[in-house]
């Protein structure tokens, strides 16, 4: 494999970082050559975070090219829609239906716009895109806490990752502190099964 692209687009809090930790974590593990960054804004809660996970042979510099992404995972739709000049047709939107309004929409007086305007916007890009409503995942599996993981589990669920599902699940045994781990997994799998069903409905 040459090159894979992910970008991942969301909001301080959301547990952005620890998801692009483990899909690192999951390529080297595979063996993969892998390059983890974070590209701009505060880890901070409330603030923009964006990082990218390239994975592949020809990967030498961590930040990914406009266009170029293989998936867009977005923590948050607004965020989602920020970066979709990473996007191009070919590119898989994974998003996060959940909206986490930024304080300059408030500061502003600016009505944030419906998830089905932004998936829209969206379609201008690309026409692969999956809603994920991870806040219900999360909160089935125990934790609203562990949305971050049933997105990383909706990600392997899509079967488009170079990475092996079980080096992922065992990256995030890595991460995750123990008393919080039963809830985790259970949050992977049920964000893995989210897509599965999608798909056998498509």
């Amino acid at each position: 494999m040459k090159e894979f692209n992910i970008v991942l687009a969301g909001v301080g809090g959301q547990g952005t970082l620890l998801a692009a930790e483990a899909l690192g974590i999951a390529a080297v593990k595979d063996g993969l050559n892998v390059r983890v960054s974070e590209i701009h804004g505060m880890a901070q809660r409330g603030g923009t975070v964006v990082s990218t996970v390239r994975i592949g042979e020809n990967v030498l510099a961590s930040t990914v090219l406009e266009g170029q992404a293989d998936i867009l995972l977005g923590f948050e739709p607004l965020e989602t829609l920020r970066n979709l000049k990473y996007a191009s047709e070919k590119t898989l939107v994974l998003m996060n239906t959940e909206r986490i309004a930024p304080t300059e929409l408030a500061a502003k007086n600016i009505q944030y716009p419906d998830v089905e305007e932004i998936v829209r916007k969206i379609r201008s890009f690309t026409q692969k895109v999956m809603l994920v409503d991870a806040p219900k995942l999360a909160k089935k599996a125990g934790s609203n806490l562990a949305q971050n993981v049933v997105l990383l589990g909706a990600l392997a669920g899509t079967g488009l990752m170079p990475v092996k599902t079980e080096s992922l699940v065992s990256a995030v045994e890595e991460l995750v502190p123990q008393k919080h781990l039963d809830t985790n997994i259970k949050a992977f799998e049920l964000g893995c099964a989210s897509i599965e069903e999608t798909e056998e409905k498509t």
